[in-house]
């Protein structure tokens, strides 16, 4: 019995130091591989300028600066893009866009990301969107309706709305499942040797409590023009 335990904690340990050594040696020689999203590429570096459009159907948008946090927070080879879009009638869509480099911690779970805002999940759903690309496909999202309260100038706090979407996509794969993109980064790595660089795009939109579908249909109709713009095409499932 005692040289069964002998011989298994030898084995785990052959196996832990096979592993460590193939992380090494994947980390070593592991290559990049190409993003999904269009951009242009930053002199000696990784990262990119990401092109999202200025003007998308009535649209006109703002291009902001990435914000200091983001700057601390992310991997110093992370691609930041942001956008205001606003319609004639003064609602706007924010659009962001993350590409990561060499550090897939530049992709974050957004479960984190918006309570730490302040913001508190109401409903979560899963949907396509139909995208008019060459060839058409269907974009599958994960869409979110989000509360808060805020405080007005009487002192009393009124709760608002707003709509999330966002979904993860990288050379020709795509997908709104923050577990299935690390699946899927890892197998690509172990298998071809290539890191994938994977992009988080995401949408936020502020509206009255109870007009989130109407305010999800006006996203829908700006990511639909928009996607075709800045995002490789994908191939039809």
């Amino acid at each position: 019995m005692k040289n069964l335990k002998w011989i298994m904690l030898l084995a785990a340990l052959m196996l832990m130091a096979g592993t460590a050594g193939a992380l090494t040696w994947l980390r070593v020689n592991q290559k990049l591989g190409a993003p999904g999203i269009k951009g242009t590429p930053v002199a000696g570096s990784v990262k990119m300028d990401i092109d999202l459009p200025e003007r998308v159907l009535d649209f006109t948008s703002t291009n902001v600066p990435e914000p200091s946090v983001a700057l601390g927070y992310f991997p110093q080879d992370t691609s930041y893009a942001e956008r205001v879009y606003t319609a004639p009638d003064g609602f706007w869509i924010q659009s962001t866009a993350i590409l990561m480099g060499s550090d897939r911690t530049s992709i974050h779970r957004p479960e984190y990301c918006l309570p730490g805002q302040g913001w508190t999940i109401e409903e979560k759903k899963v949907l396509d969107i139909p995208i008019n690309d060459q060839p058409p496909y269907q974009l599958k999202i994960a869409r979110w309706n989000v509360t808060t309260a805020v405080q007005q100038s009487d002192g009393q706090k009124k709760k608002i709305a707003a709509v999330y979407v966002y979904w993860y996509v990288a050379n020709s794969e795509e997908t709104p499942d923050h577990d299935k993109m690390l699946e899927w980064l890892t197998l690509d790595l172990f298998r071809t040797g290539k890191l994938q660089r994977w992009a988080y795009l995401s949408y936020f939109a502020l509206c009255p409590v109870g007009r989130e579908d109407e305010a999800f249909e006006r996203m829908k109709r700006l990511i639909t023009a928009q996607v075709p713009q800045f995002q490789l095409p994908l191939k039809p499932k």
